[in-house]
């Protein structure tokens, strides 16, 4: 086992050194970046939003709060290979959220399946940055085969 550390080591090291996450795609989403008072459709608090990009930049890593005790967080990452984002949701009611998809024009649209109640569910979620500074995340729901209905409409305001 000891005699692979510095194999390890030595490919960490080259790892940093080569800024693996600085091309472009990985800063489609920077426009997320930030601490975001976040406001529902009738502009009552919904929750805070804290994103920050980490582990050298490859992530962008969102935690979301509420004064009602709901938290939750998500991982965000550029998959290379499949030239898609990649976002993993967490949260305390014990929601796992799997989504993907990419920049289209300046918003960031993600998709995936799940299972609602024991049905499955499509999740469609798209934020767009808007030219106040503000940044509109809508998120969507459908049945497999029914129309997209708005599950979460919220408007993120950066702290000051």
């Amino acid at each position: 086992m000891h005699r692979f550390l510095p194999l390890v080591a030595s490919l960490a090291v080259g790892a940093a050194s080569a800024a693996p996450c600085e091309a472009p795609e990985w800063r489609q989403f920077d426009f997320w970046l930030g601490e975001w008072t976040v406001f529902g459709p009738a502009g009552k608090v919904a929750g805070t939003n804290v994103i920050t990009r980490e582990y050298g930049g490859c992530v962008v890593h969102e935690r979301y709060t509420t004064e009602r005790g709901y938290a939750g967080e998500s991982l965000n990452a550029w998959d290379v290979d499949r030239k898609v984002w990649h976002q993993t949701w967490v949260d305390n009611a014990g929601t796992l959220l799997l989504l993907e998809g990419r920049l289209e024009g300046s918003a960031m649209v993600l998709q995936g399946a799940g299972v609602d109640e024991g049905r499955p569910v499509k999740h469609r979620i798209t934020w767009t940055p808007n030219a106040d500074g503000t940044v509109r995340q809508h998120w969507e729901t459908a049945v497999p085969d029914g129309a997209w209905k708005t599950a979460f409409d919220g408007l993120y305001r950066r702290k000051p």
